[in-house]
C-alpha cells in the first residue's frame, strides 16, 4: 500500500509523541511522590522511606533522561515535517514552546544533579528542597505543553492577519476553554501511571522473595495512590467530555460511535463503524446510556457524525481508543480496590494479586496512550481547530525520504523501549537482593549507613 506524505508525516509524528509521553507522564508524578518520601523520612526518621526514595530517583533518572531525548527528536518534526504550523501559529506556539524549556526544563535540569548525587554532600534540607524544586519543574513542563496542546483544540486571545496568527490575550491562550481539564486529566494520568509503575514492580520484587520494609511501603502507597485517584480520574473525565462536547461535538460523535443527531442515543460497549456506509455493526449498547452520560437525561439529544460530513475525524481509531481508555480505567479500578482491601492491616498480599499487579504494571501508559490518540485524532482534520488544517502545514519532503527516516525512528525506539523496561527490571532484581543500597544523610545531614537486611 502505497502511503502519501501528510500520512506518513502523520504516523511519523504520532509514532514520536507515542515514545515520548511515556517518559513525562511518569517523571511528573514520580516526582511528587520521591518528594513524599523524603518528607516521610525527615519526620519519622524511618530509614524505610529512604530506601524507597533510592531506589526510585534511580527510575526518575532514567526515565527524565529518555523524556529528553525523545523530546529534542520531537521537535525536529516541526522544522521538517510540519513547517506550515509554526509559519501559521508561531507567534503562538513559539513563546509557549520557550516559556516550557525557560520554566521547566532549566529549573530540572539545575536542580536534577542535586537530587541524584546530592544525599551525601549537601544538607538534607537542600536536598529535599532541590527533590521539590525537580517535582515543580516537571509540572510545569506539564502546564506548558498542555497549554499549548489545549490551544490547539479550543483556540482563544488571537486573530488572523494575512493568514498568520497573532496572539491578543495570553491570558485567554493559555486558559483557554479545554485546558483547565486537559490539564488536570493529564496530572491525574501521570499520578495512577506512576501509582501502578510502583505497585507492579513493587510486586515484582515481592515475588523474587524481598520482604522489606520499604517495600511493604511502597507497594502500599502505589495501591492507595491508585484507589484514591482513579475515581477522580473518573469524574474528571466526565467533566472532560462534557466540555469536549461542547467545543468539539465531532470528537464526541466519533467517541460514540454516533452517525445521527438524535435523543435516547445508546452507550455503545462494541460495534464496528463503518464510515463508507455511514453506519455501525454488530452494535452492543446499553439503551440511552450516551444521552444519560453527555446529558445527563436519558432523553438528551446527542450530536451525529453525519452533521460534520467531510470535517470529522477517522471514526473508527477515535471509537476504539476511547473504549481501550475507558477500559483499562475500569480495570484499574477494581484492582487498586481489591489491592487496598486485600493487603489491609499490614496483611501479606495474595500470590495472585502481586502477578495481576506485575501484569498491570505500565498499564497506564496503556490508557494514556489510548487517550491522547481519542484527543489527537479526534482533533483531524485539524492542526489548530479551525485556524490551520493538518494537510495545509505538511511539507514538501518526499514520501520515501519520510519513510525511511520513520523506519529508523520505530527501530530505534523499540530497542529503546526494550532496554528501558529490562533496566527498570535489572533495578527491581538487584534491589530484591539487598544490592546498591548506599549511605544516605538523616535530617539533621548526618550520615547513616543503611542496615542489613
Amino acid at each position: 500500500m502505497d502511503l502519501d506524505p501528510l500520512t506518513l508525516a502523520r504516523i511519523q509524528f504520532a509514532a514520536n509523541i507515542s515514545f515520548h509521553i511515556l517518559f513525562p507522564t511518569i517523571t511528573i508524578a514520580l516526582g511528587w511522590v520521591l518528594l513524599g518520601f523524603k518528607l516521610a523520612y525527615r519526620r519519622s526518621g524511618d530509614e524505610k522511606w529512604m530506601e524507597a526514595y533510592r531506589f526510585w530517583v534511580k527510575v526518575f533518572a532514567l526515565s527524565f533522561a529518555m523524556g529528553v531525548v525523545s523530546g529534542i527528536t520531537m521537535s525536529f518534526q516541526f522544522g521538517t515535517n510540519w513547517p506550515g504550523f509554526m509559519e501559521t501559529v508561531g507567534n503562538v506556539a513559539g513563546p509557549l514552546l520557550a516559556y516550557e524549556v525557560i520554566t521547566a526544563f532549566f529549573l530540572e535540569a539545575v536542580f536534577i544533579g542535586i537530587m541524584l548525587f546530592g544525599t551525601r554532600r549537601v544538607p538534607n534540607w537542600l536536598h529535599t528542597l532541590a527533590t521539590f524544586l525537580v517535582a515543580v519543574g516537571t509540572t510545569m513542563s506539564a502546564f506548558w505543553i498542555l497549554a499549548l496542546n489545549s490551544w490547539m483544540h479550543t483556540p482563544d486571545g488571537f486573530e488572523l492577519r494575512d493568514g498568520v496568527v497573532h496572539a491578543t490575550d495570553w491570558l485567554a491562550i493559555i486558559f483557554n476553554p479545554s485546558f483547565p481539564y486537559r490539564l488536570t486529566h493529564m496530572l491525574l494520568a501521570s499520578g495512577l501511571t506512576v501509582a501502578f509503575l510502583i505497585a507492579g514492580l513493587s510486586a515484582f520484587r515481592w515475588l523474587l522473595g524481598e520482604r522489606t520494609a520499604a517495600l511493604r511501603a511502597t507497594l502500599r502507597v502505589g495501591l492507595t495512590m491508585a484507589a484514591v485517584l482513579i475515581p477522580i480520574q473518573i469524574f474528571v473525565g466526565d467533566l472532560h467530555g462534557l466540555n469536549t462536547l461542547e467545543h468539539q461535538p465531532q470528537k464526541v460523535a466519533a467517541m460514540e460511535g454516533n452517525w445521527e443527531t438524535r435523543s435516547g442515543v445508546p452507550l455503545l460497549l462494541f460495534a464496528l463503524p463503518d464510515e463508507e456506509a455511514r453506519e455501525n455493526r454488530f452494535e452492543i449498547g446499553i439503551p440511552y446510556g450516551a444521552s444519560l452520560i453527555l446529558k445527563h437525561d436519558p432523553q438528551g439529544v446527542v450530536p451525529g457524525l453525519n452533521d460534520f460530513v467531510g470535517e470529522h475525524p477517522p471514526v473508527a481509531p477515535v471509537f476504539f481508543a476511547f473504549r481501550v481508555m475507558v477500559g483499562v480505567g475500569l480495570l484499574m479500578l477494581a484492582v487498586s480496590w481489591a489491592g487496598v482491601w486485600l493487603t489491609r492491616r499490614g496483611r501479606e498480599p495474595h500470590p495472585w494479586l502481586l502477578r495481576g499487579l506485575v501484569g498491570m504494571t505500565f498499564s497506564g501508559w496503556i490508557a494514556t496512550l489510548a487517550g491522547w490518540y481519542v484527543t489527537e485524532i479526534g482533533r483531524q482534520p485539524w492542526l489548530v481547530d479551525g485556524v490551520l488544517r493538518t494537510a495545509d502545514a505538511v511539507s514538501s519532503v518526499a514520501a520515501p525520504i519520510i519513510a525511511g527516516s520513520l523506519t529508523l525512528y520505530l527501530a530505534v525506539y523499540g530497542l529503546l523501549l526494550a532496554a528501558y523496561v529490562g533496566v527498570l527490571l535489572h533495578l527491581a532484581r538487584k534491589a530484591a537482593r539487598g544490592e546498591g543500597l548506599g549511605p544516605s544523610s538523616d535530617p539533621a545531614g548526618r550520615l547513616t549507613t543503611v542496615p542489613a537486611e
